[in-house]
């Protein structure tokens, strides 16, 4: 069993900041790529940014130069930076970690999502 818990949502207004965190635990041998996923109602949910262990990242283009996903790999966690934010990124904003467990099954686990709302 793996468990990602997130923090670090809220309020903000726009240009403002917030920084999103999660931590993996749990029967965990290894974690693969880590990453940040968003949705609105309505809407499919999305790639925000992710991170592989070796540290290579991928953004949406939407959030490019504005966002920055880190992670650290002996504490299984991984965080995303979002700088001079825009109403239109007010979503629920979900954590991902591709794992593979202590018996070694390779399984994409999820966080509960924490809400992200920017004012203008």
């Amino acid at each position: 069993q793996v468990q990602l818990v997130e923090s670090g949502g809220g309020l903000v207004q726009a240009g403002g900041s917030l920084r999103l965190s999660c931590a993996a635990s749990g029967s965990i041998f290894r974690i693969n790529a880590m990453g940040w996923y968003r949705q609105v109602p309505g809407k499919q949910r999305e790639l925000v940014a992710a991170i592989t262990s070796g540290g290579t990242t991928n953004y949406a283009g939407s959030v490019k130069g504005r966002f920055t996903i880190s992670r650290d790999n002996a504490k299984n966690t991984v965080n995303l930076k979002m700088n001079s934010l825009k109403p239109e990124v007010t979503a629920v904003y979900y954590c991902q970690a591709k794992v593979i467990t202590s018996d070694l099954y390779r399984y994409d686990y999820w966080g509960q999502g924490t809400q992200v709302t920017v004012s203008s």
